[in-house]
């Protein structure tokens, strides 16, 4: 019985599972002993999918086949319950790759929302990293502590204060900041305070006029070097073998991501421009990019 409960292949109580129909619908359900699911495809008991394997096959009473595997937390960020406005998958994971979050990091994270990003970060810093965040709106903290606990269970390592983070940031030589908040230029001269030298900030906002002002305050404060904005759009496939080709819908603009790394300031004081006359490569021209203008 132990060894069961310790199984990694099966369902346990307290387990989330993602049940998927035939027509790719996807259900979230939380496991407990004698509950039952339902829905429009009938009557599910939890007993038939507790100690029973992740990818298994489960029948509703009304016969339809269900398959059951565990969410990813790309998954759970899709269905969970929402407050503010949530960072979509293809984001979180981009924010991680770009902002270059790593295992045993200290990272400052401006805004909490419904915990979606606290959950990322949380889960890319492991249990030897911290998660410090910054949110101004304690009503969205009961049910963002919901969200990040169901699949971050031991939430040890994040601490949440109760401020803006315009108004400056406590910690000093933090390695990485990250912030979802809708005036990212505020925080700049305590971003500046806060980063350890070689550490990076991620804003993550909705418009491009907010990208234009941010970057602008970086470049203004001349500490930030390494200015980068982008915008990722994500397309899937639709493949058989008599037709392949890409889906109908996809998922399209969501926000930018802007990037800086904390540096020494230049020497001669000028922030960098692109197109200047100072003799760098500009735009790729003479780094073997294509010019496709």
């Amino acid at each position: 019985m132990d060894q069961t409960k310790t199984d990694k292949n099966l369902f346990h109580p307290g387990d989330l599972v993602l049940l998927t129909d035939r027509k790719s619908r996807r259900y979230m359900v939380t496991l407990a002993e004698g509950e039952t699911y339902h829905c429009h495809l009938g009557r599910l008991e939890h007993g038939q999918i507790i100690g029973n394997n992740v990818g298994g096959w489960f029948r509703t009473d009304k016969g339809h086949i269900l398959l059951g595997v565990r969410p990813t937390l790309g998954d759970f960020v899709r269905e969970m319950p929402r407050g503010p406005q949530i960072v979509y998958p293809k984001d979180l994971g981009n924010i991680v790759n770009f902002a270059d979050i790593f295992p045993g990091a200290t990272v400052i994270e401006g805004g909490l929302g419904s915990g979606a990003l606290t959950s990322t970060l949380l889960r890319a810093v492991g249990s030897t990293g911290k998660v410090i965040n910054y949110e101004i709106d304690e009503s969205v903290l009961p049910k963002a502590m919901r969200n990040i606990e169901r699949v971050t269970p031991d939430t040890s390592n994040l601490e949440i204060k109760i401020r803006s983070i315009y108004e400056g940031i406590d910690e000093r030589d933090v390695d990485r900041i990250v912030m979802d908040v809708p005036e990212p230029w505020q925080a700049v001269p305590g971003i500046g305070d806060a980063l350890t030298m070689g550490g990076i900030v991620l804003s993550f906002v909705p418009t491009i006029l907010q990208v234009q002002k941010f970057v602008l305050a970086l470049e203004e404060d001349g500490r930030f070097q390494m200015i980068e904005s982008i915008e990722t759009l994500l397309r899937s496939w639709h493949v058989t073998e008599r037709s392949v080709r890409p889906d109908h819908r996809m998922v399209a603009h969501s926000g930018f991501l802007t990037t800086a790394v904390r540096c020494e300031p230049r020497p001669d004081g000028r922030a960098p421009q692109k197109g200047d006359a100072s003799g760098e490569q500009q735009d790729g021209a003479e780094s073997g990019e294509e010019n496709t203008d």
